[in-house]
């Protein structure tokens, strides 16, 4: 028998390898560990569609884990109480129809029901590009990197992971989407970035507008937000919530059609 060593490293190394070959064809791409992108995960996995969530940080939740200005608390609103019962979440009621959740129990169960429920999250990746097809325009998977090789500035060549939809889940910054914007003219999307604060407003039109951008690419989150220029909602939750589940119904219905 080898070495001790030498066995761990085979059983990661083959392992893993196994698993990527397998997630470079799956039936939908979600950029983002935030609470959208690990919503909607959940969602299309108990439906039985092969599910990989990237995320380039090594950490679960996007913006939760701040709370409210570093207060270890955030809020959601009754219409999102369905969301947190259904990945057994606890909520406390505080004031004027408003619950609050302990950030970390919000973020560990978020990921915790994506993950059971079959989705994948590979930490420490960067989705570089989208992959593309003419005549029709649409997104047929992206591609991708290590962070790491984007933070120390070293070019590598991407690999590439196909798939039938694509959601931008990566927040504030809608970083798929503006790779679209800058790479592919023809798509006409444009990210004007969000606006100035006005929470009841965003919350409701960040779920209005959840949804397809263009064939094969979805938006869900704050990257709605980024896409049509709402404005911000702070340390409430509700939409990002919502806009998950909703853009996993959309791509459901999508995908079943198509």
């Amino acid at each position: 028998m080898a070495e001790l060593e030498a066995r761990i490293t085979r059983a990661i190394v083959e392992d893993a390898a196994r698993d990527w070959s397998d997630i470079a064809e799956s039936d939908v791409v979600i950029v983002g560990a935030g609470p959208a992108g690990l919503t909607a995960a959940r969602y299309l996995a108990e439906k039985g569609f092969k599910v990989v969530v990237f995320e380039r940080r090594l950490s679960f939740g996007g913006g939760i884990g701040g709370g409210g200005n570093l207060f270890h608390r955030i809020v959601v609103s009754s219409e999102a109480l369905s969301v947190l019962r259904d990945f057994n979440i606890r909520y406390r009621s505080v004031v004027d129809g408003l619950y609050t959740v302990d950030p970390a129990e919000f973020m560990a169960k978020l990921a915790a029901g994506a993950v059971d429920a079959g989705a994948r999250i590979v930490h420490g990746v960067h989705v570089d590009d989208v992959i593309v097809r003419f005549n029709p325009l649409r997104v047929v998977g992206v591609a991708i990197t290590w962070s790491a090789v984007i933070m120390s500035g070293l070019h590598v060549d991407p690999l590439f992971v196909y798939s039938r939809a694509v959601v931008d889940a990566t927040g504030h910054d809608a970083e798929v989407l503006s790779v679209v914007a800058r790479k592919v003219p023809d798509s006409g999307v444009m990210v004007p970035g969000e606006s100035s604060a006005y929470s009841e407003e965003s919350e409701r039109l960040v779920v209005e507008k959840t949804g397809r951008v263009i064939p094969g690419l979805y938006a869900a989150g704050m990257s709605v937000a980024a896409l049509h220029g709402l404005p911000r909602m702070g340390p409430i939750f509700t939409s990002m919530l919502l806009s998950g589940r909703r853009v996993a119904e959309i791509i459901e219905r999508d995908l079943r059609e198509g």
